[in-house]
């Protein structure tokens, strides 16, 4: 409620009331005295009605110039804060001196076995371009001060001469020797390399705006795939008795914060307990952690859930030698359908009853895949741009694509398979990082049909660290190479149409999973920044913000409230353009990295809806009385949380590139050239927050 301001003016009010409206805590709206017909009396004298008005509404713009200086000052309170806690992070994460070069007990014996030789390869190019960068702008910065002038966007040269010998003609004679070489030499190859990263752009970014394209005629039509009528009514009725053989499959590893949620949703879907069975896969290395599954396992056995616990002495091919493992059971010829579900997702009760009935009556088709929904989206920066990405991956780049041509890449989980086609496939193979995407690609030359279903959603967790996150884009950007260079040949010998080989081929693997990252980390962080130092080879401001800004628009139209995130979210994509690239080149020219699999660590967040439908369904429930053992693992616990604590980490090859694009935007401002400062600097700053690990979750 408002304050009375009767305080300053007592007596009678013939004039229009003051409205004043506060939004907590701060005062959003003022609307002032307006004259009363007193204010135009002629001959009042200095005290009359009108002297009085002039005096309350200088009070009033006293009271709202105060207000206005209190919500200033309590922002530039917060900025103060908020720097002051960036400082102190930052000067904890230099103090730590832990780098990504280093292992430490969190990560998998994989990445141990990586050759150091191999990972240090890239960061050492890229230090040689920063030193560069940086040996370069000292000559630059003399030169200017020594009267060479430059303007935008061409090179003017303003040769002055003061004397006939020295120091300044001998600087003079070797900038000029650098210039000819710069126009001769460098400028053409740098030029020509640009020319051919904007021909790439532009055709990346026409297929994008083709897919967005689809993604509109799909909604204004309204079209999405509708199973039969009487599958849907045997379901409802049960009178048909539609129910098939359902098996239900959780592969799990040492992922112990997310594995009661999952076993949970999965035991409560509906569906008759005799024509389902639930296999909980694990491959936990960690004693404790198999312990902890087996007893959850147990605890809905004794439910009456049909449910089993395989656990594997030998660990090989990682979770698609777990999948293969649990396929070769004799009691699977018994199912016709499989569902796989990842630790960390929580399929609906309804999931199979919407997703099962689309294969009645459709024998080609092979998959059906439901989208993703994240429980944590909103926890912080870095889960909020990967809801971004993930929301056009689903809602455009899966739906189109599933709609105009039935193909699309397996995301993993969340899908049902018919167990004919993985049969007809060869079934599941380790040879890749990306199991998912082989068994999809074999499939779909074999003839198998996939359908995407955009209204069917199952809840899972977003990665929360940096850390988390990397590895895992690493994984799904070199094992996309792998498969190329491995199914290729296939694709050519294929017995499909030439249209079908094409999308394939330079739709799926070329322009999607390789042209992008390469384009975009060689155009946006090593030839723009070179570009500042060669300015003879020039980026056009259309390639440097229009474009990019076009495109980040249409990224995030599947999120519409991420809006207030498009210019985080457009630097964040370049700054993981480096990540992307090397997995891309591991990948493809099978280096060390590229067979590297690491877990992607989960907190184990579950929604409201999730919880209180837990509770609800197992009040009795509770792991103090059901699992006696666990007590006597409690030191086992604390101990390996001391030895596993989560720390936050420098990446060298973010903070290597950070400078070097704060270089050349030191660069640019010789040459006045506006929008490539601009990018250059939020870009470059945007490397060296990623690089301190200052987005996403903070442990230090």
């Amino acid at each position: 409620m408002a304050p009375s301001f009767d305080w300053w003016a007592k007596g009678s009010h013939k004039g229009t009331p003051v409205v004043v409206k506060m939004e907590n805590p701060n005062w959003s709206m003022v609307e002032l005295e307006g004259p009363s017909e007193d204010n135009f009396l002629i001959g009042n004298t200095p005290t009359g009605p009108r002297e009085k008005a002039r005096g309350k509404n200088a009070k009033q713009l006293t009271w709202v110039l105060l207000l206005k200086a209190h919500r200033a000052a309590g922002c530039l309170t917060s900025i103060a804060s908020t720097l002051v806690s960036l400082g102190s992070a930052i000067r904890r994460r230099v103090a730590s001196g832990r780098t990504d070069t280093e292992n430490d007990n969190e990560t998998d014996n994989t990445s141990s076995n990586e050759n150091k030789t191999v990972k240090t390869r890239f960061y050492n190019c890229i230090k040689v371009f920063l030193w560069l960068s940086l040996l370069l702008l000292g000559f630059e910065i003399a030169a200017y001060f020594k009267g060479w002038h430059f303007g935008a966007p061409k090179l003017q040269l303003q040769y002055i001469f003061t004397s006939p010998f020295g120091v300044r003609d001998l600087f003079d004679w070797l900038y000029t020797r650098w210039v000819l070489i710069r126009v001769d030499y460098l400028a053409p190859l740098l030029q020509f390399l640009a020319n051919v990263c904007i021909i790439l752009f532009l055709i990346q970014s026409i297929d994008r705006l083709v897919l967005c394209l689809g993604c509109f005629w799909i909604r204004l039509k309204k079209i999405k795939p509708i199973p039969k009528q009487e599958a849907v009514a045997d379901l409802e009725s049960g009178e048909n008795c539609f129910f098939p053989m359902v098996l239900v499959q959780i592969p799990m590893c040492n992922e112990k914060e997310v594995y009661q949620q999952s076993i949970a949703a999965v035991c409560n879907l509906d569906w008759p307990k005799s024509k389902i069975l639930i296999q909980v896969l694990d491959d936990s290395d960690d004693p404790t952690t198999q312990l902890l599954i087996k007893e959850e396992v147990h605890k809905w056995q004794q439910e009456g859930a049909h449910v089993v616990y395989r656990h594997r002495v030998i660990r090989d091919g990682y979770k698609a030698g777990n999948l293969k493992s649990a396929m070769s059971c004799s009691y699977v010829k018994d199912y016709e359908f499989v569902a796989i579900f990842d630790a960390d997702f929580q399929p609906t009760s309804d999931f199979l009853k919407r997703t099962v009935p689309h294969f009645k009556d459709n024998e080609d088709v092979g998959l059906v895949q439901a989208r993703w929904s994240f429980v944590n989206k909103d926890e912080n920066l870095l889960t909020r741009l990967q809801n971004i990405n993930l929301s056009f991956h689903f809602e455009v780049e899966q739906q189109v694509n599933g709609v105009f041509i039935n193909f699309f890449g397996f995301n993993g989980t969340a899908g049902v398979w018919r167990i004919k086609a993985l049969e007809d496939s060869g079934g599941w193979l380790e040879r890749t990082t990306v199991e998912d995407m082989d068994i999809a690609v074999r499939a779909h030359l074999q003839g198998w049909k996939f359908i995407f279903l955009n209204d069917v959603e199952c809840q899972c967790e977003l990665p929360e660290s940096y850390e988390a996150y990397r590895k895992q884009q690493h994984r799904w950007h070199s094992g996309p190479m792998q498969l190329f260079r491995l199914c290729l040949a296939d694709i050519i010998r294929a017995k499909i149409s030439v249209w079908k080989k094409f999308n394939m081929i330079f739709l799926f693997f070329l322009l999607r999973k390789l042209i992008l990252p390469f384009y975009s980390f060689t155009l946006f962080c090593i030839i723009l920044p070179m570009t500042m130092f060669v300015p003879e080879a020039e980026l056009p401001a259309w390639v440097v913000c229009y474009i990019p800004a076009t495109m980040s628009f249409l990224n995030i139209l599947p999120a519409p409230k991420s809006f207030p995130f498009i210019v985080p979210y457009l630097l964040f994509e370049n700054t993981m353009s480096v990540t992307k690239f090397n997995a891309m080149i591991s990948g493809l020219f099978q280096l060390g990295s590229a067979y590297e699999w690491v877990v992607t660590k989960k907190s184990g967040r579950s929604s409201e809806g999730d919880l209180v439908s837990l509770v609800e369904k197992e009040p009795k429930h509770q792991r103090g009385g059901s699992e006696p053992n666990v007590d006597e693992m409690k030191d086992l616990q604390q101990e390996q949380k001391a030895r596993k604590k989560k720390h936050n980490r420098i990446y060298t090859k973010e903070l290597a590139l950070a400078f070097l694009l704060l270089t050349a935007s030191a660069r640019s401002l010789l040459s006045a050239q506006g929008i490539h400062f601009y990018f250059l600097l939020f870009q470059g700053i945007s490397f060296l927050l990623v690089g301190l690990d200052l987005i996403g979750e903070q442990f230090l």
